[in-house]
């Protein structure tokens, strides 16, 4: 019998989640029905999204169930299939994460090519997280020739990609904000950006004041609260937002109030516009088929932060929700 083991949410978080809020479980391995297949899991993704699915009610997603897999994106390689579409031997995409075994429907998964980009870009710049980075400046705040750029959370899995996009786009001009000096270093000699804002060393609005003088045109938000309210001022007419997150508050025991400038945007004719990637899934061919060339010229950069192991998957979280990844934070399995 082959041992499936699967992490399940054993408690929901208050506040900030803690390890003993997980449980490392064994279990077998369920035989593939007919139109299903079993996939080895080799990669999984964590995300800040996952935080806001530990907290009962419905949102977006639905919560996780206790004392159940928790779920999410991996990638894997089919080793049994009872369906004519995918046969054993393909590489998939999927979203039972979490678990080292995933038994699914065929039409659950997405073959990809693993001759095109490692099977973790696919979790990475080819998937969702270079999806969202392009979205956000192509269709909710899209960037124009010329335009000075913000990106909030820059040293992260999407500001990671969208600082280099904003440039190919036309930006003239691209600032981003993370936590220590190590990352800011990283955003300007590694990651595409012309300048880079330390949150931890002072003022925000005043770095940003200070790197953006004249202001800025775009900005995409992975932060909200204080991050925002210095976009917002420093927003200049006709500026777009792309709310694509808010991890600043995710682990909030009471309501977070909201911007105190916020009808500054009305003054501004700007606009403040939030996204769900799920709502954009029908533009990934256009984006794969242009970040695939990038990435084969080297002219996009990906980085990646890896924890080794199933069991090491809460960790891998809990340190990305403190900032302790550069990139994307997987896990290899």
């Amino acid at each position: 019998m082959t041992v499936n083991r699967e992490i399940h949410l054993a408690a929901r978080p208050f506040g900030e989640p803690r390890p003993d809020d997980f449980e490392l479980v064994a279990a077998a391995v369920p035989e593939p029905a007919e139109g299903q297949i079993l996939v080895r899991n080799t990669w999984m993704s964590v995300d800040p999204y996952m935080r806001d699915r530990m907290d009962e009610g419905e949102s977006y997603l639905p919560p996780f169930q206790l004392g159940t897999p928790m779920d999410g994106s991996a990638i894997g390689e089919v080793v049994a299939s009872r369906s004519a579409e995918i046969p054993v031997g393909a590489t998939v995409v999927h979203f039972l994460g979490w678990r080292e075994y995933a038994v699914l429907d065929a039409a659950a998964a997405t073959v990809v090519d693993p001759a095109l980009a490692s099977a973790e870009t696919w979790l990475g710049a080819l998937g969702t997280t270079g999806l969202t980075a392009y979205v956000a400046l192509t269709e909710v705040a899209p960037v124009r020739e010329g335009d000075v750029v913000f990106v909030s959370a820059a040293a992260g899995a999407v500001g990671s990609v969208a600082g280099q996009l904003a440039r190919k786009l036309g930006a003239s001009r691209v600032i981003g904000s993370a936590g220590g000096a190590l990352k800011a270093r990283k955003l300007v000699a590694d990651l595409g950006y012309d300048a880079a804002i330390d949150y931890r060393a002072g003022s925000l609005a005043e770095q940003l004041a200070q790197a953006a003088p004249d202001g800025i045109d775009v900005y995409v938000d992975h932060v909200g609260g204080d991050h925002l309210v210095a976009a917002i001022d420093a927003l200049r007419p006709g500026g777009r937002i792309a709310m694509v997150g808010a991890i600043s508050s995710y682990n909030a025991t009471e309501p977070v109030p909201g911007p105190s400038n916020l009808f500054e945007l009305a003054a501004k004719d700007a606009t403040l516009r939030g996204m769900l990637i799920n709502s954009y899934f029908h533009l990934f061919p256009e984006w794969i088929g242009k970040a695939a060339g990038w990435l084969a010229d080297g002219s996009l950069r990906t980085e990646v932060t890896v924890a080794e192991g199933i069991e090491r998957a809460p960790e891998a979280f809990l340190d990305m929700m403190r900032g302790g990844n550069v990139g994307k934070m997987l896990v290899r399995l």
